[in-house]
């Protein structure tokens, strides 16, 4: 399973991208994450459906203490294949 998300809020410049990176990798999910030119950040993330619910759960509650999420977009995608998590 892979999800696409757009996460909004205080969500650039706090650490976002990093903690999202190694989240993913602690719990051995694919995919990559990147800033957004219009404030929000981009993320694709992949593999199986509890551990991807879990990650997101995190994500929403805020992975540190400087990233307030107010709000994710996540639509489900087909697998891709990602073989790591990147930041870009």
């Amino acid at each position: 399973m892979r999800k696409h998300v757009i996460v909004s809020g205080s969500v650039q410049g706090v650490g976002f991208r990093n903690a999202a990176n190694k989240k993913a990798k602690e719990m051995n999910l694919t995919g990559w994450v990147q800033n957004k030119a219009d404030g929000t950040v981009e993320l694709e993330v992949e593999g199986q459906e509890e551990k991807l619910q879990y990650y997101l759960k995190q994500i929403e509650d805020g992975l540190n203490k400087f990233i307030k999420v107010e709000r994710m977009d996540v639509e489900n995608k087909e697998d891709y294949g990602y073989d790591t998590f990147q930041t870009k």
